[in-house]
């Protein structure tokens, strides 16, 4: 899932805002929290239960994330699934920016 966020990054804002943002990494701002086997199983059901959209594992991956750390702001461009995804942790995800 990262990957695809640099890609988008780098091809929205380009090789500098890339830059940055693996900075970001490398001092510590921001953490990458692997997918936990637990998680596979959140993003099947996820995955299944919104098939008609459809939502997609990498959208899945960070609502299990965010349910398993109990996380209720994400950052995302992608507001068309995430305003109709409900996570078991909280009513909706609060969307930034």
């Amino acid at each position: 899932m990262i990957t695809e966020v640099i890609q988008l990054i780098e091809r929205r804002l380009g090789a500098l805002a890339e830059i940055r943002f693996l900075g970001d990494f490398a001092r510590g701002n921001l953490i990458a929290h692997p997918v936990d086997a637990v998680d596979w199983l959140r993003i099947a059901e996820l995955v299944g239960t919104y098939a008609d959209m459809p939502l997609g594992a990498i959208d899945a991956s960070v609502i299990a994330a965010a349910e398993r750390l109990g996380i209720e702001r994400v950052a995302t461009l992608d507001r068309r699934h995430f305003t109709v995804v409900r996570p078991n942790h909280v009513a909706a995800l609060t969307l930034l920016p």
